[in-house]
């Protein structure tokens, strides 16, 4: 199998850039206009601000699967990833007729946030410039987070047009199989599946070698997540959080927003993934070896960085809100994601202490947890950044907003520097990306389409 997939790996070209909303659309377009019988686009929902949700249509076998791009608009991999599949399912009908499938192949799920992401799809592809470009919604704003949830006190059902329109296409397809294009920032490869597939999971974690990328050993993207094996989890359940928080003795509803696409999926037997690909990589992210440091030593010390981070970010934000006058989805983001930082250090304050990690750390997770404290100054501090600039522009320039733009750029400045020198240094060529996308979507439908 493995033979078969890297053979097909091998149509995936090269690529200097990511494709923006438009292009992806465009793509999709062309498609079905060359290849009349075969696929059709449709209009699947609206964006809040009126960008149209499309959905190509390939082939007619008789189970379904859906493949959905932008999920988040931070991760644009799968815009390019969506291209190149609905090409080959266009052009090669041994392809189609392989697993039997109709594919309903969505371009982008957030198109409003997307846009504002694309200034840095052409690059430089630095730490710097992608956080300083960066933009990712609210929580009650993202089309992946706002899924309807109800459990013990939880109940969500603030649920977004376009979360609609991918539960409408759910609900019409009853999918044998479904991902939705996700990718990580640093680290190693590693994946997420609604339910324990061991011939899939020996598949998956085979593929990132053939790029020469580690599969991830690091920390999890949350404390209550399953691992099923190194690199391969159980794909994470608002329940499961909710129960974890709740025994730590912190109050889930101030961090438990809506459900996920794969907890609705649940309902129709189908099997999920999620294939988080990083951009940047070193060896480390797989390193299982001794840090030479106690692992409670490491989660303490990750819980006050970050700490450090909420409490600088609140202290600007805190100095400059009497004077704000718009609300951008940059300051509505950074009013979410703020609070959420500190809510993490609690968290690893927390779950620093039981017994079992009392035990030597590794590599991988020294590695992940700084480059996560990495992560969150360069993602969060450039959103704040794009807020205060946003107020600037609109003649907002009182002398609090002008003070917390100038100490909030030379703290970032200084966090830019410190990310590029220290972490992960290899960024991985944009074929190799989409190549790892495409083969776990390859490899995860045909193991669908054998336990459908």
């Amino acid at each position: 199998m493995l033979d078969r997939l890297t053979e097909e790996l091998a149509t995936v070209p090269d690529y200097t850039r990511f494709a923006t909303v438009d292009e992806v659309h465009d793509g999709l377009a062309r498609l079905a206009d060359d290849h009349p019988g075969v696929a059709t686009l449709r209009r699947v929902g609206t964006s809040r601000l009126g960008d149209p949700l499309l959905c190509l249509t390939v082939g007619d076998g008789p189970r379904h699967a859906i493949v959905a791009a932008g999920p988040h608009p931070n991760e644009p991999i799968g815009g390019l990833t969506v291209i190149h599949l609905a090409a080959r399912l266009c052009a090669d009908a041994e392809l189609r007729r392989s697993a039997g499938y109709t594919w309903h192949i969505v371009g982008c799920l957030d198109p409003d946030g997307t846009r504002l992401n694309e200034s840095w799809f052409a690059g430089p592809f630095t730490r710097a410039h992608y956080g300083r470009h960066f933009y990712r919604p609210a929580g009650d704003e993202q089309v992946e987070w706002t899924f309807p949830f109800a459990y013990k006190r939880a109940y969500f059902d603030r649920v977004l047009p376009e979360t609609l329109a991918l539960m409408r296409l759910i609900d019409e397809t009853r999918p044998a199989f479904m991902t939705t294009l996700h990718n990580g920032e640093s680290g190693g490869v590693f994946y997420y599946l609604t339910r324990p597939e061991p011939e899939l999971q020996e598949l998956l974690t085979s593929l990132p070698a053939l790029y020469g990328v580690p599969l991830h050993a690091g920390e999890a993207e949350h404390p209550s997540v399953k691992q099923l094996e190194q690199a391969v989890y159980l794909t994470p359940a608002m329940e499961d959080a909710y129960d974890y928080l709740e025994a730590l003795g912190q109050d889930p509803l101030e961090h438990i927003g809506g459900a996920a696409s794969d907890s609705y999926i649940k309902k129709y037997g189908t099997l999920g993934l999620t294939a988080e690909v990083p951009y940047w990589t070193d060896a480390s992210a797989g390193d299982t070896g001794p840090a030479g440091k106690v692992y409670r030593d490491v989660v303490q010390a990750h819980a006050a960085d970050l700490r450090t981070t909420s409490e600088l970010l609140e202290g600007v934000l805190a100095a400059v809100s009497p004077d704000l006058v718009t609300s951008s989805p940059f300051l509505r983001a950074s009013k979410c994601f703020i609070p959420m930082v500190a809510g993490m250090a609690d968290t690893h304050a927390h779950r620093a202490g039981a017994a079992e990690n009392d035990r030597p750390a590794t590599v991988a997770e020294v590695a992940s947890c700084a480059d996560t404290v990495h992560s969150v100054r360069l993602r969060f501090g450039g959103m704040l950044l794009r807020a205060l600039e946003g107020e600037l522009a609109v003649g907002n320039g009182t002398s609090a907003i002008r003070a917390g733009t100038r100490e909030l750029a030379r703290t970032y400045e200084a966090w830019c520097a410190e990310a590029e020198a220290t972490a992960s240094g290899e960024t991985i060529p944009i074929r190799h990306l989409v190549s790892l996308q495409y083969g776990a979507i390859l490899a995860g439908a045909g193991r669908a389409a054998v336990s459908a």
